[in-house]
């Protein structure tokens, strides 16, 4: 899922819609626009055991504090969509990290107005799968209303709203209960095989689907207590089948005000992100890019395999090449992709930073490269 040359986003690559330009995901006759996953786009998806008899009254009262996602993958040639929550007025808006992972240019359609925004990435955590964007010439809009999820409780009725099959329009809603707490998930990329741990989530029957990531998960009042979180077909649970995932609301706002407040950490990154220029060579296949997947990739304890570099950015004008290793970033050992997605996480464009690695003789090289901005990770 990622879609540009190591910015390196931990790419948990969860639960949205995405579809290549060149339709090489897609059949010749799928239009540009449509999931190519088996979705239900429109209206109620099905119901889980426990839910509420009045989903569609339920979700009216969500519908209007939503937004459609739409971001464009240009260094994959791709496409992708998933969906926000409105927190204020003038246009804040929090998502999963992985319906903005690699955009290029972000689209936001508020579902309450109907209109059509430019955004930009305010911040994002990557071991929590959360972001904030904010909206251009946003004001007056609705919010959603926010619940408590430490009140949450198994069987609790519950509706998953969002931007199913990322058709837009008026969302889809899923009803369901809640299954379990504090629940841990294994998400897996399926075109490189780097996965992420999600911990703490809230677990439902409720049918929640590629493009409503980012959606609410709301209680019989239409408060909401959780953040959908859902597989797609190429980014998988390893995990039982037939259930959905919602990251806590609770955690959710504290890790917006963290970024609204511009304080990063480790895993908490505001503003730009610092950009590397490189795609790397995928985990699990034995030869190929897979997936066109920048950023990801490399094999386990030898470095990380460059399998590309993008001309003009920091790797191409440090000297490094296709099939080159690089094993050390600004002083850290790079044994794996997800040591490479940490090391980079903490910079910024503008940054200068050592580079250590090993060309294809063997031979190792070392390079001050200063970093570049590209799309969000």
């Amino acid at each position: 899922m990622l879609a540009a040359a190591l910015f390196l986003g931990a790419g948990v690559g969860i639960g949205y819609g995405v579809w290549h330009q060149a339709s090489n995901s897609l059949s010749s006759s799928s239009p540009v626009g449509n999931s190519p996953h088996t979705t239900s786009p429109t209206g109620s998806a099905g119901t889980g055991s426990g839910a509420p008899a009045a989903i569609s009254s339920i979700a009216s009262k969500v519908d209007p504090g939503l937004v459609d996602i739409n971001t464009t993958l240009s260094y994959q040639g791709a496409q992708a969509a998933g969906t926000g929550m409105v927190l204020t007025s003038s246009g804040e808006v929090l998502t999963n990290n992985h319906v903005i992972d690699g955009a290029t240019a972000i689209s936001v359609t508020d579902v309450g107005n109907g209109q059509t925004y430019t955004a930009t990435v305010v911040g994002y955590d990557i071991s929590r799968d959360l972001a904030v964007l904010q909206l251009h010439g946003a004001s007056g809009l609705q919010t959603v209303s926010i619940g408590n999820s430490s009140s949450v409780s198994v069987g609790q009725s519950v509706v998953g709203i969002g931007n199913a099959g990322g058709t837009g329009g008026t969302p889809s809603s899923a009803g369901g209960s809640v299954t379990a707490l504090n629940q841990s998930i294994t998400a897996t990329d399926a075109g490189n095989g780097n996965t992420e741990q999600l911990t703490g989530l809230i677990e439902t029957n409720a049918d929640i689907q590629p493009g409503d990531s980012g959606g609410p998960l709301v209680d019989d009042n239409g408060q909401v207590v959780g953040i959908d979180t859902a597989g797609s077909a190429g980014f998988q649970f390893q995990t039982g089948g037939g259930s959905g995932y919602a990251i806590p609301i609770n955690e959710a706002v504290a890790t917006a005000k963290q970024i609204d407040a511009s304080h990063g950490s480790a895993t908490v990154h505001i503003g730009l992100t610092a950009f590397l220029g490189i795609e790397v060579q995928p985990t699990t296949s034995s030869g190929g890019f897979g997936g066109g997947a920048f950023g990801q990739g490399g094999q386990q304890g030898t470095g990380v395999v460059v399998a590309a570099v993008v001309t003009g950015d920091p790797a191409s004008v440090a000297g490094i090449s296709a099939g080159d290793t690089i094993t050390s970033f600004d002083g850290t050992t790079v044994d794996s992709p997800s040591a490479l997605t940490a090391a980079l996480a903490t910079h910024h464009p503008g940054d200068k930073v050592q580079i250590e690695w090993t060309d294809q003789t063997g031979q190792s090289h070392t390079a001050t490269v200063q970093l570049a901005s590209g799309p969000p990770a």
